[in-house]
């Protein structure tokens, strides 16, 4: 198997973060998304969106969209667990999943895309080689959105030590590469969000941040 990565995005972390939590390794190619390399003949040939990651099983088939592969692994390696022990904790994180990436994740693409010069003509991941262009108004849109993020991830974490329980899981995963991606456009956590901070310490001495 191998996983077609990028180092700087987010999505890709995201997955690493989850491979390396499982103690999985892989073999990478990486894939410049700053240069365009993702919207290149050859890279569209193996994902028509230029979306990554995308896991290349041993037979050929070309898995992509981040929680795909990682349901992939977790069914490969229940333990441990990152996608939930039982129904209840499933749906939970389920639940918040979503919430991190809609809110942090999209949001914080929505602020970065939509006013850095790499993206001017490409503001929305997936188009392949449309040409989308930034609307600067939607930076002030992610960044309000970025507000409900961090009340919620406030929210949470003031009730449970991690952000859909009692332990690590992918939902931690993605708010932690939300909040390192928000903070590419200098929007940082809330000095109020005293749980949230102390959250980031804990998780930022996780060996898979790194990953």
């Amino acid at each position: 198997m191998k996983l077609y990565d990028c180092h700087i995005a987010p999505n890709p972390r995201r997955a690493r973060m989850f491979l390396a939590e499982k103690g999985i390794e892989l073999e990478t190619i990486e894939i410049d998304i700053l240069a365009g390399e993702n919207l290149k003949v050859d890279f569209l040939a193996i994902n028509s969106s230029g979306l990554l990651p995308v896991l290349e099983l041993d037979d050929g088939t070309r898995i992509d969209e981040t929680m795909a592969i990682c349901h992939y692994f977790e069914e490969l390696q229940p333990d441990p667990p990152l996608l939930g022990r039982d129904p209840r904790e499933k749906a939970i994180i389920i639940s918040r999943q979503r919430k991190m990436e809609f809110d942090g994740m999209i949001s914080s693409s929505e602020v970065f895309r939509n006013q850095h010069e790499n993206f001017t003509q490409r503001s929305i991941p997936g188009g392949g080689e449309d040409v989308i262009p930034a609307i600067p108004a939607l930076v002030t849109r992610g960044q309000q959105t970025l507000d409900r993020f961090f009340q919620r991830l406030e929210l949470y974490l003031s009730e449970t030590p991690y952000t859909a329980g009692d332990q690590f899981s992918m939902v931690d995963i993605t708010a932690i590469c939300a909040i390192d991606f928000a903070g590419w456009s200098d929007i940082l956590i809330p000095e109020t969000n005293t749980h949230t901070k102390a959250w980031y310490e804990k998780i930022s001495a996780r060996p898979s941040v790194d990953a």
